[in-house]
């Protein structure tokens, strides 16, 4: 008897042993337990990751959309070792430095009067907290959102978001209702330019107001630029348009910059290139490249007034937890000292826009090219003419499926959902690694076009 027959473990390797639990123990979001084969991923640098057999991975997802300095930045990861060296945790109700720092530095980043910062644990605990804030402050209880969204996947965020993962959560008692974006190459709308989209749009919101009670509605909550819905970013107008229908009915607005916050859309918050400025605004992922849990809403001067001596009836045990928000000034000072935000801009400007659309006049399947900064999307259609998706709404189909196995097995792991793939690697990406995954994503493509018609 050998003795990996005694004792199987004494010749696992620590990559065969962690699957091994994995599948034991770990139950996985949104996935069937039993169809679920996880890579395991060991290490990671920059913009690569490694699995357990040491092959190289060039993260073309940000993994979640999320490290936007990429991985393992030794100043962060320094900041975490100092933080955990003075002071792992402590309660909310006291003050900390690392928090009060991270607070003051997200404040000074976001547009006009948003100056108070109420920490979470991530982007649906955020927004979660931001609906409960607007509907202290109106007394509604109505929250209107796109269809054409992502919020998160805790009660009230999962049934705010309009895609599928919704509906086995729904059961119409949590006060969302949903409504049509603008979103012209699949106009709702049948509109015929930007302009005409963005009119309909605002006229479409401002006429289900009326119809659902202006009296009724405590927020409008939109995504600053929807993310995992697609990338559409909206259009001239929209944004202005739907502050003004807010304040005219007296409806909070919150803006959504989980995932386009912090310098993915090559700004620090996208919303603020629109010239407008919301009531609140949510965010996560970005503020701290993801390497510690961390969210928060960012407050402006008449909500935060009106828990001045009225007791704000939510909190978190984490909330402003030291090591997130020590990762958080850190990631912060890292972006300005290495112009990230700037260099998000630039990659959008002079590489992802311009080679995508060169690589989509090329390719029968993609329908369009949309996006801005380090966040881009193909929509990959079936025909141009009838520009019917690659994959149906909410699932997948053959040719997703090779397309993905192909750009994994070539050492790249990308974000695909439905029928598009994303093109959203860490805002710090280098040129060369950024033409690189394009080059993939071209090659992959011809396995799509063989799917298509003409």
């Amino acid at each position: 008897m050998t003795l990996s027959e005694i004792h199987p473990a004494a010749t696992e390797t620590n990559a065969a042993r962690t699957y091994r639990l994995d599948r034991q123990h770990v139950f996985h979001s949104w996935s069937a337990q039993e169809t679920l084969d996880p890579m395991v991923i060991v290490r990671a640098e920059g913009s690569h990751v490694w699995d357990g057999d040491e092959n190289r991975y060039l993260d073309y997802s940000s993994q979640l959309v999320n490290t936007n300095i990429g991985h393992q930045h030794p100043r962060v990861v320094a900041a975490i070792q100092e933080q955990a060296g003075r002071l792992c945790t402590i309660a909310p109700s006291y003050a900390n430095d690392a928090r009060s720092e991270a607070a003051r530095l997200i404040a000074e980043r976001t547009p006009g009067d948003l100056n108070r910062i109420f920490f979470t644990n991530g982007g649906a605990d955020a927004n979660e907290h931001a609906i409960r804030m607007a509907r202290q402050v109106t007394g509604r209880y109505k929250v209107l959102t796109t269809y054409r969204s992502y919020h998160g996947g805790t009660t009230t965020a999962v049934n705010m978001t309009g895609d599928p993962r919704r509906w086995s959560n729904d059961y119409a008692s949590t006060g969302t209702l949903h409504f049509w974006g603008p979103f012209l190459y699949r106009s709702v709308f049948y509109s015929d330019s930007e302009e005409q989209e963005c009119q309909r749009a605002l006229e479409h919101l401002d006429q289900m107001i009326a119809f659902e009670g202006s009296s009724t509605i405590a927020a409008v909550v939109l995504e600053a630029i929807p993310g995992t819905a697609g990338i559409m970013t909206p259009p001239p107008g929209y944004m202005r348009g739907v502050r003004e229908i807010c304040d005219k009915y007296g409806i909070v607005m919150i803006i959504d910059e989980v995932m386009t916050g912090f310098g993915r859309a090559g700004a620090w918050f996208a919303i603020a290139e629109s010239g407008i400025v919301p009531d609140l605004i949510t965010f996560a992922k970005g503020v701290n490249s993801g390497y510690v849990p961390l969210g928060g809403v960012a407050i402006n001067d008449r909500i935060a007034d009106h828990f001045g001596t009225k007791a704000y009836p939510g909190g978190l045990t984490y909330s402003g937890h030291p090591l997130a928000a020590a990762a958080a000034v850190a990631t912060i000072e890292v972006m300005e000292d290495e112009g990230i935000v700037d260099n998000a801009a630039r990659l959008g400007r002079e590489i992802f826009g311009p080679r995508l659309r060169e690589i989509a006049q090329r390719h029968l399947s993609v329908g369009e090219v949309r996006g801005i900064g380090a966040f881009w999307a193909l929509e990959l259609v079936e025909s141009k003419q009838s520009r019917k998706p690659l994959a149906p709404y909410g699932g997948s189909s053959p040719a997703m499926t090779e397309m993905a196995v192909f750009l994994k097995g070539n050492g790249m792991l990308p974000f695909m959902n439905f029928n598009r793939i994303h093109t959203v690697p860490p805002c710090n990406i280098t040129d060369e690694l950024a033409n690189e995954g394009l080059a993939l994503i071209d090659s992959a493509l011809d396995i799509a076009d063989s799917y298509t018609t003409a």
